[in-house]
């Protein structure tokens, strides 16, 4: 079990910022999971936070900490400028995402499409390191259509570690810009878990951090004895509970012993949130794989994606939708603490 980690705003395990789920109502799910594990936000972009409800996209749970905000832009003055309303806003650590491959943010001239411009990104990140004093991170691929060699992830690499940031996210495959949907870069290029290995030995005096590909606790231990972090993606929304079980493994108090042990807690945040006039939906659609491979799963999801719609007020649907597994389990109702 792990005593320690690697930095205070490094844990051994985190999860990755993912489009349309990590919002704050996942993350707060997610902390009641891996008490230990460092969360990110979803790519925020800087014209968002420039010109939009900068408050409204900023929130978030004071139980989320660690948290960490990930931006998308390349203008190096905007990017200090977001960069200093999160930390203004509480936030632990400011990440910039050079992943993404969409063609949106390709039009936006970020995310992805940024390795081929690893200066450009250097300065980005230089000018966000100048303008706060919380850790600035960078989330990168291991290349970028043609640029796709060992060589040229290193040289990218060792560019942008001249602005001074100490912390390297590699999702463990390339990006390609064209032929492929954002869904398809997310499994079709092959994991190259080796690059991201190779690149810690070669600098050790980098924190990096290992991202794709991890589906199961075999997987994370395999990665953690050769670099110092792994990011868990979709796993961790699919199917909740493996962040409980890496809790439990490597670093252990805190996380509940069972599935029903996070529906009270839930229907708390749940409550408090209806009072504010969300509507039960953006809670509960974050949920619906607590329960995945147990009898009764299917019954739960049902009765969430179901009902939920139907009264956006209901703060006690997880009670409801977990006296709906037992009833189609045929046991007695399962108690929750």
């Amino acid at each position: 079990m792990l005593t320690s980690p690697v930095s205070p705003l490094h844990p051994e395990l985190s999860v990755a910022p993912m489009m349309d789920w990590t919002d704050r109502h996942c993350r707060y799910f997610h902390r009641l999971l891996a008490p230990s594990a460092l969360l990110y936000t979803e790519m925020v972009t800087t014209g968002a936070l420039l010109h939009g409800d900068r408050q409204r996209f900023l929130a978030f749970n004071p139980e989320e900490h660690p948290v960490a905000v990930q931006l998308g832009g390349s203008d190096p003055d905007d990017l200090a400028a977001c960069a200093r309303f999160a930390e203004a806003a509480g936030y632990d650590e400011v990440n910039l995402n050079v992943g993404c491959p969409s063609d949106r943010v390709q039009r936006g001239r970020f995310g992805a499409c940024l390795m081929k411009e690893p200066e450009l990104v250097r300065d980005c990140l230089a000018a966000m390191r100048a303008a706060v004093t919380v850790p600035v991170t960078i989330k990168t691929r291991l290349g970028v259509d043609e640029l796709y060699d060992y060589g040229y992830f290193r040289d990218f690499v060792g560019a942008v570690l001249e602005s001074g940031i100490k912390t390297v996210i590699a999702h463990a495959r390339r990006a390609w810009l064209s032929g492929l949907s954002p869904r398809q870069n997310r499994d079709v290029p092959p994991l190259d878990f080796d690059w991201v290995y190779r690149l810690k030995d070669e600098l050790p005096e980098v924190t990096v951090v290992l991202n794709g590909g991890v589906v199961d606790r075999e997987a994370v231990a395999s990665h953690l004895a050769r670099v110092d972090g792994v990011m868990i993606g979709r796993a961790a929304y699919h199917d909740p509970w493996f962040l409980a079980e890496c809790q439990a493994e490597w670093f252990g108090g805190g996380q509940p012993r069972r599935r029903e042990d996070v529906v009270a807690p839930m229907s708390a945040y749940l409550e408090a949130r209806v009072a504010d006039g969300l509507p039960v939906k953006h809670v509960t659609r974050h949920v619906l794989g607590l329960f995945q491979g147990q009898p009764g799963a299917r019954a739960w999801r049902r009765y969430l994606s179901e009902n939920a719609h139907r009264d956006d007020t209901n703060a006690r649907i997880l009670f409801e939708a977990l006296e709906a597994m037992a009833s189609a389990t045929g046991t007695a109702a399962r108690q929750v603490s």
